[in-house]
């Protein structure tokens, strides 16, 4: 088998085989490493790949041998302690939906709100200003700003749950 058939042979599932193994190894770094060994041992017996009825078939159960050996093996001790910590910073889309949807529905909330407790909300939860210096821009109490804050706050997470639990009994 020469070079370029083993290509347009494997490249059609290598993509399937990464998949496989970030699923069983969880890091992007170890399946790479796992994708790689797997097209090498191919490469290595590429005479008798010819035998096997399904290449793809053969080379997804070198991978998840490949990935459940490596996970018992001692270099896996390092493996679990990396992976506790790991996060996957990636949004699914439809937490992006969700997230989208919710701050449509507060700021309809917030239109609802009476002018200062909408003008207070937007200054300090949006814009970040420090209570004293919204006391001086509205000629208020720095505790009546507290007490403001709070009943609009309050506001918004009452109509909000009620719109997310709407149905739900």
């Amino acid at each position: 088998m020469k070079q370029a058939d083993f290509v347009s042979l494997v490249v059609p599932f290598k993509d399937k085989v990464f998949r496989l193994a970030k699923r069983l190894l969880v890091s992007r770094e170890e399946a790479e490493d796992a994708t790689q060994e797997i097209l090498l041992k191919l490469w290595k017996h590429k005479e008798k790949i010819g035998e096997y009825n399904n290449v793809e078939a053969f080379s997804m159960t070198m991978t998840k041998n490949f990935c459940l050996d490596r996970l018992k093996s001692k270099q896996a001790q390092n493996l679990k302690i990396v992976h506790s910590n790991y996060t996957d910073n990636n949004t699914s889309l439809q937490q992006q939906l969700e997230a989208r949807d919710s701050i449509e529905w507060v700021s309809k909330i917030m239109e609802d709100l009476p002018e200062q407790q909408k003008i207070i909300v937007q200054l300090r939860d949006i814009e970040h200003y420090d209570f004293t210096e919204i006391a001086k821009m509205l000629d208020m109490n720095e505790t009546a700003i507290r007490v403001s804050l709070s009943r609009a706050r309050k506001t918004i997470r009452e109509k909000l749950n009620n719109t997310h639990s709407y149905g739900i009994k």
